[in-house]
């Protein structure tokens, strides 16, 4: 329930902007939603007067919540939806148009879809609309481009299919979601579960169970069963559930995680070796050679078992067949966390709370890192930053706190301090925030800047995309990875599923080129701090192994790395 709860109260925040209300207002629904989403606990289970306790919630919003629990709505969301015109909400979701010109479009265009959108633009028609013009329509057309309007973030996906195998656990022994989401994609189309029956009337119990979970059924049979099922993020997603012999299940499982592309090239290795591969087995004419682990299947074939997140046909049949798969980095080797926030900038949570919060984890080491002063919207000063650095001094934990700070990389490749006040840090994060329109040589040379300044240790989601929201910057990538060689500066694979940042598709070219990497939540409230799961699954589609990933160092080589080359 807390992420319908947080879907509200990130939709009034949506629709203030719309409407032109208080930013500030709309900046404070948005922080707290994300401290909803984030709380361990069920908040339509909490008294009023205790939801105050969360960072972000005072009075007016823990109001909000109770009725909410009370009413199944909240009447100040309803007020406001009525104040905006059909599909506007739609429109403020391309990359590019803001809410402001979203009503512009609707109110003097009509335009209440995507749809209509594409169609204005291709005609023509925004010319005509004052404050549009040629540069609006390439960015709306880029935004168009990078828009995953069919599919859902890796997040929401996992939420889905985690609590429906949950559920089926009930009425089967094995059951297991495959597809893209066992390989980490960014983006999610539809969840596929694979389950196993004893028998046909088993099957149907399990088939029932499946169905029940929602009231769009897709398509029904014997053995497969397709829903819409409900997500928290406001959007019905398909969930193919199929049901197979136990006996088969490795084989079932291997051919319905794997790409198409995968497929067909382990199909082939098995057809070199005279033999049949299908989603019931391994086969040599009519003989069963292998069909009951994944680990059966790769190894009859003389191949290494495959990590799902590495199936997309980009050379791992070939080490598999070497028996080069690398050892993949796992969650559990993370030994801390390098990029978070507090309330002192745009975090919902304060020092101690977010300190307190990632205790449990059994990180080594954990860094806090702030906003740095360019960033204006986040009030960030000397003093501030100087005083929080005495704070975490002053506190006892089981981790080393470590004192950072997200610097904003300018037009020009600069950062927020000099280098003598960035002296005063264990360690830098440097991103970029603004001028994301810049031209490739213009991006290129900027973030190069960054990386040879001695204080910078890792470059902050290097692309800057919000997937489906914003696309990444144009720089040359290949510049930009022997940069970071040369200087000793880390990538960020930003766990944020929302950014997944650097994306695996790069991950290993980078890696080739020397690059060393930091795994990070960039987390802003505690929900945040689950997130390394996500970062960790693209690293994994990056081939990185524990070697190339710095936070899963000890600290004493942590900080050797952190020194970037200098004395001290």
């Amino acid at each position: 329930m807390n992420e319908a709860v947080a879907g509200l109260l990130r939709e009034y925040a949506e629709l203030l902007a719309i409407t032109g209300g208080d930013p500030f207002r709309a900046r404070n629904y948005e922080k707290a939603a994300k401290a909803v989403a984030g709380h361990p606990a069920d908040v339509t289970t909490m008294a009023e007067s205790a939801l105050t306790s969360i960072p972000g919630v005072g009075k007016s919003i823990a109001a909000k919540i109770t009725e909410f629990k009370r009413t199944g709505t909240i009447k100040a969301v309803e007020e406001q939806r009525a104040k905006v015109p059909p599909g506007v909400r739609e429109l403020t979701r391309v990359p590019g148009l803001g809410p402001k010109r979203a009503m512009q479009l609707s109110r003097e265009l009509g335009i209440a879809t995507v749809s209509d959108l594409e169609a204005a633009v291709s005609e023509g028609k925004l010319r005509n609309i004052a404050g549009f013009g040629p540069k609006s329509e390439e960015r709306i057309l880029r935004g168009l481009a990078v828009m995953t309007t069919d599919r859902v973030l890796l997040n929401v996906a996992l939420s889905t299919a985690t609590d429906i195998v949950g559920a089926l656990r009930d009425s089967t022994e094995r059951v297991e979601y495959a597809g893209s989401l066992r390989r980490w994609r960014e983006t999610i189309g539809d969840v596929d579960i694979l389950a196993t029956a004893g028998d046909d009337a088993h099957a149907e119990r399990i088939m029932t169970a499946f169905r029940e979970m929602s009231d769009e059924i897709v398509v029904s049979g014997p053995t497969k069963t397709s829903i819409r099922a409900a997500t928290g993020a406001g959007t019905g997603l398909q969930v193919d559930l199929r049901v197979v012999r136990p006996e088969c299940y490795g084989a079932a499982l291997q051919y319905f995680t794997g790409s198409q592309a995968h497929n067909v090239a382990v199909r082939q290795v098995a057809i070199r070796a005279g033999l049949k591969l299908s989603e019931y087995g391994l086969f040599r004419g009519d003989e069963l050679i292998a069909s009951a682990t994944e680990d059966d299947v790769y190894a009859a074939l003389g191949m290494d078992w495959v990590p799902p997140p590495m199936r997309e046909d980009t050379g791992e049949v070939e080490a598999g067949i070497k028996r080069q798969i690398p050892a993949l980095v796992q969650e559990k080797e993370i030994r801390g966390d390098l990029h978070t926030h507090t309330n002192l900038t745009d975090g919902v949570a304060s020092l101690e709370e977010m300190i307190r919060q990632a205790e449990p984890k059994g990180y080594a080491y954990y860094a806090v890192t702030d906003h740095a002063p360019n960033l204006i919207m986040q009030r960030m000063t000397d003093e501030k930053m100087l005083a929080q650095r005495a704070r975490l001094a002053a506190l006892a934990s089981s981790m080393v706190l470590l004192h950072g700070t997200e610097l904003n990389i300018a037009p020009d490749g600069s950062v927020d301090w000099d280098e003598d006040f960035l002296s005063g840090f264990d360690m830098c994060v440097a991103s970029v925030h603004s001028h994301f329109d810049q031209d490739r040589r213009a991006m290129t040379k900027r973030f190069i800047v960054a990386c040879e300044n001695p204080r910078v240790n890792i470059i902050g989601h290097p692309l800057t995309r919000k997937i489906g929201r914003r696309p990444p910057v144009d720089v040359d990538l290949g510049e930009l990875f022997k940069a970071c060689a040369t200087t000793g500066t880390a990538l960020e694979v930003n766990a944020s599923p929302a950014r997944l940042d650097l994306p695996g598709d790069y991950i290993r070219q980078a890696r080739d080129a020397g690059v060393k990497f930091a795994i990070d939540t960039d987390a802003h409230s505690f929900g945040d701090l689950e997130n390394m799961k996500y970062g960790v699954g693209t690293a994994q589609r990056g081939w990185l192994t524990s070697g190339d990933v710095i936070n899963t160092w000890p600290l004493e080589n942590l900080r050797e790395f952190l020194r970037k080359g200098r004395a001290s």
